[in-house]
C-alpha cells in the first residue's frame, strides 16, 4: 500500500515560501532609498558632533525602521493594486495575480511590517514614535493615488523621501533645516524616475484610465519632467553639501551623482521600454556611492570643501 504524501508543516511551509515574500515586496529595491536614509543619520550624527556614527543601538532600530515601513508600503500597494495588476501584462505575474501567495499572506506581511515600524520608532526617541502613525497612514495611501491624480509619482518620490528625516529625527530626536533640504532632493531624485517607470505603462494607463504623467501629458514630456526632477534634485544636494560646510569627498560624490544622472536620462531619451527598465535599476549605484562619499566626508573631515 502505497503511503499518501507527506504534507509540510506550517512552519517549514512558510519557510519555503520566504523568496516569495522578499521578491513581492522588491526587498533588492530598497537600495535605491534605504542608502539615503543611511545619508541622513550620517549626517545627523556630524550635524549633532559626533564622527557620523551613531552607535549600534541607534543604526539597528533606524535599520529596522526602514524595514518594517518599506515592508508595510509595499505590502499593501500589492494588496491596493491587484485587480489592476492582473489585467497589466508586465504586472500580471506579480503574487497575487499570479496565485503565488495569497492576498492574506501579504495582509500579514504588512501587519508584521507595522509592527515592526512602531517597535523600532518606540525603541530610538519620543518624536519618531508621535511621527510613526502619520508615515505609516502615507506609505499606504499613496498607492491609491494613481487613481486620482496624475501627480502620483511626485507622492511615490515624498513617501521615499521620509528616510532621510526619518533617520536624522532617529540620532537627533528633532527634526532641523538640513534634512528638509535632503529631504526635498530625495522626493525630487525619486519622483524623476517613478516618471521614468511609469512610462512604460502609458497604453495600459491610457486605456484604463490610470493617471500618470506620461498618461496625461505624453511619454516625452514625461522624459523631460525627469529631467527638470533630477536637475532640481542634483541643486539641493549641492547646496546640503555647501550648507553644512562638508567636504571635497562630499562633493565628490554629488559629481558621480551628476554624471550618473545623465546618463540615466540619456538612456531613456528615446522613451524604448527596455532602456527604461534598465535606467530605473540604475539609480541604486546613484545612492549607494553617495552614501559612500557622504561617510568618507563625515568620518574624515578635511576642514571644508579643500583637503588643504
Amino acid at each position: 500500500m502505497q503511503n499518501a504524501p507527506a504534507h509540510p508543516g506550517p512552519l517549514r511551509a512558510i519557510a519555503g515560501k520566504v523568496p516569495h515574500y522578499l521578491n513581492a515586496i522588491n526587498v533588492s529595491e530598497s537600495l535605491f532609498a534605504m542608502p539615503f536614509g543611511y545619508i541622513g543619520m550620517a549626517l545627523a550624527s556630524h550635524y549633532s558632533g559626533g564622527s557620523g556614527w551613531p552607535g549600534w543601538h541607534t543604526f539597528i532600530w533606524i535599520t529596522l525602521a526602514f524595514l518594517g515601513v518599506r515592508t508595510l508600503g509595499m505590502s499593501a500597494n500589492r494588496i491596493i493594486n491587484a485587480k489592476e495588476d492582473a489585467r497589466n501584462p508586465r504586472t500580471a505575474g506579480r503574487h497575487i495575480p499570479a496565485g503565488i501567495l495569497k492576498p492574506l499572506e501579504i495582509g500579514g506581511m504588512a501587519a508584521a511590517g507595522t509592527v515592526l515600524f512602531f517597535v523600532a520608532a518606540w525603541q530610538l526617541n519620543p518624536l519618531a514614535l508621535l511621527l510613526a502613525p502619520a508615515a505609516a497612514l502615507y506609505v499606504v495611501l499613496y498607492s491609491f493615488a494613481k487613481y486620482y491624480t496624475w501627480l502620483c509619482s511626485l507622492m511615490l518620490g515624498l513617501a521615499l523621501s521620509i528616510a532621510p528625516s526619518g533617520a536624522w529625527i532617529g540620532v537627533t530626536g528633532r527634526l532641523d533645516w538640513p534634512p528638509v533640504l535632503l529631504t526635498f532632493a530625495v522626493a525630487m531624485w525619486a519622483s524623476g524616475f517613478e516618471t521614468i517607470y511609469g512610462s512604460m505603462d502609458y497604453d495600459f494607463d491610457r486605456a484604463n484610465r490610470i493617471k500618470s504623467i506620461a498618461s496625461r501629458f505624453g511619454v516625452r514630456n514625461a522624459i523631460r519632467t525627469t529631467r527638470v526632477l533630477h536637475s532640481l534634485a542634483a541643486a539641493a544636494l549641492l547646496a546640503l553639501g555647501i550648507w553644512m560646510g562638508l567636504n571635497v569627498f562630499y562633493f565628490t560624490g554629488w559629481a558621480v551623482a551628476v554624471v550618473l544622472l545623465i546618463y540615466e536620462n540619456n538612456m531613456v531619451k528615446s522613451g524604448a521600454a527596455a532602456k527604461v527598465g534598465a535606467a530605473f535599476a540604475f539609480n541604486k549605484y546613484i545612492s549607494t556611492q553617495l552614501l559612500g562619499f557622504t561617510v568618507l566626508a563625515v568620518a574624515w573631515p578635511l576642514g571644508g570643501f579643500w583637503p588643504w
